[in-house]
């Protein structure tokens, strides 16, 4: 037999060894690791790790799970809210191009284009920024508060709009003007008045105040109704338009809701001056953005050989015109709750201007 297959153990002695290291290494790791578990870990309650909170923690889910009833009404969330969840991961940093939230340089060129505008492109999506976003659950009212925050961050005064389940205080004209009106009537665009023109606002303030205001409130021309802010109340344009009237005419008085008719006299009014009056009235707040300077074909105020031949045509096509309306002009000069005399007299009016 060779050397490979023999025993290592050779002796008595030998195997007494082995057997007793066979018991003794056991014992000794036993102990050690028994040693270094209760030396190593505090088990008592002064331990950090096993108080009550520290359990807690550990315990916690990993998340909330919120149950929301379907019936009940949706809480718009603030502008600032909206910032910090959405809008703030392109705006706080300028990301992609993005105006920068602070940036009254990059802003001042949004706000003058009027928040109607911007709303739209927020909710439409532009360049690389997603429609809503990227959130679609925003409501319009969410998108306009969160442009408004803004905004307002970055040099602009415009105040969040109304909730549609909280009604804040009324805004003021000052404040409906910068966020909806100044785009236009700023700079004159498409015939509006430009704040701050007496020749422009003196006659209307005097003389046409209830008949602009409706305008405003339906609409008239390239003006959108309620100057494209649908949340606006009749209140709040009537603000704003008064806001417009004082800037125009400092020494001209906004005229007061109408008091009642008081009791017919002996003394008749003229009738025809009362009519000229009031065809003036409804021609500056209604008809000067085109028959002022001539725009969309219409005869310019006072050009003779513009208006000789619808003169000639006679005075009931002319009213019939611009009743029903033709070409570029809407009926009733896009006014439709002009009372059909009113238009006649504004006819009137132009007409006289043109003799």
């Amino acid at each position: 037999m060779s050397e490979e297959h023999s025993s290592p153990i050779k002796t008595p002695k030998q195997l007494i060894i082995v057997v007793g290291l066979a018991f003794l290494v056991p014992i000794v790791l036993i102990a050690m690791v028994s040693q270094l578990v209760t030396t190593g870990f505090d088990a008592s309650k002064n331990n950090p790790a096993l108080s009550d909170e520290a359990i807690a923690r550990r315990l916690k889910p990993v998340g909330d799970v919120e149950v929301v009833d379907p019936s009940a009404p949706k809480v718009d969330k603030t502008g600032k809210e909206i910032v910090d969840a959405v809008c703030g991961a392109c705006h706080i940093s300028g990301a992609l191009g993005s105006p920068k939230i602070g940036d009254k340089a990059a802003w001042g060129k949004l706000i003058a284009k009027s928040l109607p505008s911007i709303k739209q492109d927020a909710i439409k999506g532009t360049r690389q920024m997603p429609a809503r976003g990227g959130n679609p659950d925003l409501s319009d009212i969410e998108i306009e508060r969160a442009i408004v925050y803004m905004a307002n961050q970055s040099g602009g005064k415009w105040v969040e709009p109304i909730s549609s389940t909280a009604k804040p205080a009324e805004r003021s004209g000052e404040q409906i003007v910068q966020a909806a009106c100044a785009h236009c009537h700023q700079t004159g665009v498409g015939g509006a008045p430009r704040i701050g023109d007496r020749a422009a606002w003196i006659p209307r303030a005097t003389k046409g105040y209830d008949i602009v205001v409706r305008s405003a409130i339906k609409g008239h021309g390239g003006m959108p109704a309620r100057g494209g802010m649908a949340d606006l109340t009749d209140a709040e344009v009537r603000n704003a338009v008064t806001y417009m009237f004082n800037m125009g005419s400092a020494e001209a008085k906004v005229p007061q809701a109408a008091a009642p008719a008081a009791p017919a006299t002996t003394v008749a009014a003229a009738p025809a001056k009362a009519e000229a009056n009031k065809g003036k009235a409804v021609y500056e707040a209604n008809c000067t953005a085109c028959h002022a300077a001539g725009i969309a074909g219409a005869p310019k105020a006072g050009d003779k050989a513009a208006w000789a031949p619808r003169l000639k045509a006679g005075m009931d096509a002319l009213y019939a015109t611009s009743l029903k309306g033709k070409g570029a002009m809407p009926p009733k000069g896009g006014n439709a709750s002009l009372a059909d005399a009113d238009v006649k007299a504004a006819v009137d009016y132009l007409a006289g201007m043109a003799k």
